[in-house]
């Protein structure tokens, strides 16, 4: 019941864009069309999903206060979190080139579509966000940071999806001039900001 009810908050209640505003100027840029939305929402569930839990890992086992005291007892006071940044950017990175190489290979028109915004995952901060709040929410174990991982990816991948898709049938509309592009778009996101608010409320 626990990994539900975190599942279930990751998405609604703790979500990266409407609670966060975390990966806004990818959200924002690669939302035009749904074919694009997708493809990039499932790369960030799957960077987040194989990046959160093994920088969990590296933090509890590595990086935090006293995690070194596995390997010998005279390490006990040492603290290594300063480096949390710099390790937890590389494991990004790693997976994001990972994921880059395989869509390049294996989906090269949506390679094309997502631009520089596929390579601009291993910097966005709702990546970045994951395995931040993982050290400030203290999971008891790894499977917890696991399911925190899958569900703020799909959570994501929920805001972009459906904006996109209203980017779409908002493309047949008559728009005011001033409103066209990204004006019409900040509104958007805003009222389905203010809509995921509602999921504030519900006690888990």
């Amino acid at each position: 019941m626990e990994y539900v009810s975190l599942f279930v908050k990751s998405i609604f209640v703790d979500n990266m864009i409407f609670a966060y505003f975390l990966g806004m100027c990818s959200y924002l840029a690669v939302s035009k069309n749904v074919k694009t939305a997708n493809g990039l929402g499932l790369a960030v569930i799957f960077v987040l999903l194989c990046t959160l839990p093994i920088n969990y890992i590296l933090f509890t086992k590595v990086l935090q206060p006293g995690a070194l005291v596995w390997l010998s007892p005279s390490l006990a006071g040492v603290d290594l979190s300063f480096l949390s940044f710099i390790i937890f950017i590389a494991v990004i990175a790693a997976f994001t080139q990972l994921v880059e190489m395989i869509v390049e290979k294996f989906l090269p028109s949506l390679y094309s579509s997502l631009g520089i915004y596929l390579p601009l995952i291993a910097v966005n901060c709702a990546i970045l966000g994951g395995s931040l709040f993982m050290q400030q929410k203290e999971f008891a174990n790894v499977g917890e940071s696991a399911v925190y991982a899958l569900g703020s990816g799909i959570g994501w991948y929920l805001a972009i999806v459906c904006l996109a898709a209203i980017r779409e049938k908002m493309s047949y509309c008559n728009i005011p001039a001033p409103l066209k592009g990204m004006g019409i778009t900040f509104i958007t996101v805003g009222l389905m900001g203010i809509s995921f608010m509602i999921f504030m409320g519900i006690q888990l």
